[in-house]
């Protein structure tokens, strides 16, 4: 069953760890939406349908036709993203309090771990770092579920939200996930057409604004430096995004983990490891759609 890293942070009951998760997850706006499915061994096969099955009209005494959907089997492999921590010994026990130093540290491991994941979670390559998983613009790409704003790049238009809404099916995008300048520029829009961006209050207390009842997730990860055309590095993208099993949805073993290695041979200090067996895998393609070459 698909979990958030926000609930998984209530469910353990050490300190150290729930503080861990919560860091990583308040420093990346995704993780606060993103769902995780619990992966047994190493990668996630799954089936995904190709052309749906039919039906169709007949009356009294007709031979009825048989029709199946047809799948392609996909498969998504999780990755390793952590790194070390070291605690200085003679800091730790000289310290006012030991535990805050320690906390201290991992604490800000963990922001690291967040903003690398968040970086991946856009722009992430399998193709060309083996190491990682491939991000929303690369799946954008390969799926062809991508559309320029123009060929050198063009500035946002509101026929352009629209149409990047109702690209996703069925139903609506669960987020409009864009960086702060398009933000900036998406308001100014709603404003001229004599309209303001719908606010309300996230899970974390934040306020938060929507776009005809979409949430918008404004993420300093997105890059507003992106080549289109003739455009130089100077364009950005919006990503409407349907998550779980209609979408994009994280994947995980054991969740984010935290373990002593231990006392270090070479200096005087312990040894801390935060590390994550993660993953995305695009279960539905029409559950992601990328409008990019958006100007300043």
């Amino acid at each position: 069953m698909a979990m958030s890293q926000v609930e998984a942070a209530k469910l353990t009951n050490d300190m150290l760890l729930a503080g861990v998760i919560e860091t990583i997850v308040s420093e990346s706006s995704v993780l606060q939406l993103l769902p995780f499915e619990e992966v047994v061994g190493t990668a996630i096969t799954y089936n995904r349908e190709n052309v749906p099955p039919t039906v169709d009209w007949y009356a009294p005494g007709d031979t009825w036709a048989e029709d199946t959907p047809t799948f392609s089997q996909k498969t998504a492999t999780l990755k390793i993203l952590g790194g070390d921590a070291d605690v200085d010994n003679f800091l730790q026990q000289t310290y006012r309090n030991p535990n805050d130093l320690e906390a201290e540290v991992l604490l800000q491991k963990a922001k690291a771990t967040a903003y690398e994941f968040s970086t991946a979670f856009y722009t992430g390559n399998a193709s060309t770092n083996a190491k990682q998983f491939s991000g929303l613009a690369k799946l954008a790409t390969d799926e062809s579920r991508e559309k320029a704003a123009g060929a050198n790049g063009a500035a946002l238009t509101l026929d352009m939200m629209d149409e990047l809404i109702d690209e996703i099916k069925p139903g609506k995008p669960d987020a409009l996930l864009m960086a702060k300048r398009t933000r900036r520029k998406l308001s100014a829009l709603r404003r001229s057409s004599g309209n303001l961006l719908e606010t309300g209050v996230d899970a974390f207390g934040q306020r938060a604004l929507y776009y005809d009842g979409i949430p918008l997730l404004v993420d300093d990860f997105i890059s507003t430096t992106e080549t289109q055309g003739s455009s130089g590095a100077t364009t950005s993208s919006i990503f409407a995004v349907k998550f779980g099993r209609g979408g994009i949805s994280g994947l995980q073993n054991g969740g984010i983990q935290v373990e002593q290695v231990g006392e270090l041979e070479t200096k005087d200090a312990t040894r801390h490891r935060i590390k994550w067996y993660c993953g995305l895998a695009l279960f539905n393609p029409l559950g992601i759609y990328r409008l990019k070459g958006i100007t300043a």
